[in-house]
């Protein structure tokens, strides 16, 4: 009977075996941030402006206290990161989502590219405090988030493949076994989802 490792040891064999693909992910999720900000700049002034508009719109309905709740603000942001995460879940086991999923994290990265961008493009260091103060803490924990979720469904849907149409061997892991790690992955992804919405509808109104 094979003895079971310890989870931190369990972490790090299993950083040290998929590494390439999470180095694939990170790159990939940088590139999405770099297309964002990139877009900003190909703005005309009419799109800026008006773009510019609704956000100080926006401004001005904090500041007279004109907006949702904490509680509603949390709800909002974890179910719809919790269905991102979970759309990406689901992929992981459809096998034929995997590009699917890389179109997803591309996109993630796009829009937190697109926003700290905008941001600093308008408001120069007020922006980059702004995004500092508001988009960075929820983020600290969301992007590790979708980039662990991005490779651990990667990495399942080619163990998948490999069940399917190769040779088993005694290496192989039994398929129920690696759905339940993968589901554990999941729930453990969902805490973090909580933490960072969290943060996103407690500390970054204040």
């Amino acid at each position: 009977m094979q003895r079971q490792l310890p989870i931190s040891a369990t972490i790090k064999q299993h950083l040290k075996e998929h590494s390439s693909i999470y180095l694939f992910v990170f790159v990939l999720f940088l590139m999405g941030v770099i297309f964002g900000a990139i877009i900003v700049n190909s703005m005309n002034l009419s799109q800026k402006e008006d773009l510019y508009y609704y956000l100080n719109r926006f401004f001005g309905q904090v500041a007279e206290g004109k907006v949702a709740s904490s509680a509603d603000m949390f709800q909002q942001s974890f179910f719809h990161n919790l269905k991102y995460l979970g759309l990406m879940w689901i992929l992981g086991i459809s096998i034929i989502g995997l590009p699917v999923i890389l179109v997803m994290l591309f996109i993630k990265g796009m829009v937190v590219g697109f926003t700290v961008g905008f941001l600093v493009n308008q408001l120069g260091l007020k922006g980059f405090l702004l995004s500092f103060v508001t988009v960075l803490p929820q983020n600290i924990l969301l992007i590790p988030a979708f980039i662990i979720m991005c490779s651990v469904a990667i990495s399942f849907t080619l163990k998948m493949i490999k069940q399917l149409f190769m040779k088993k061997t005694n290496s192989m892991e039994a398929p129920f076994s690696l759905f339940m790690r993968y589901v554990s992955v999941f729930l453990f992804i969902s805490i973090l989802a909580v933490v960072a919405s969290s943060f996103e509808a407690y500390a970054s109104p204040f």
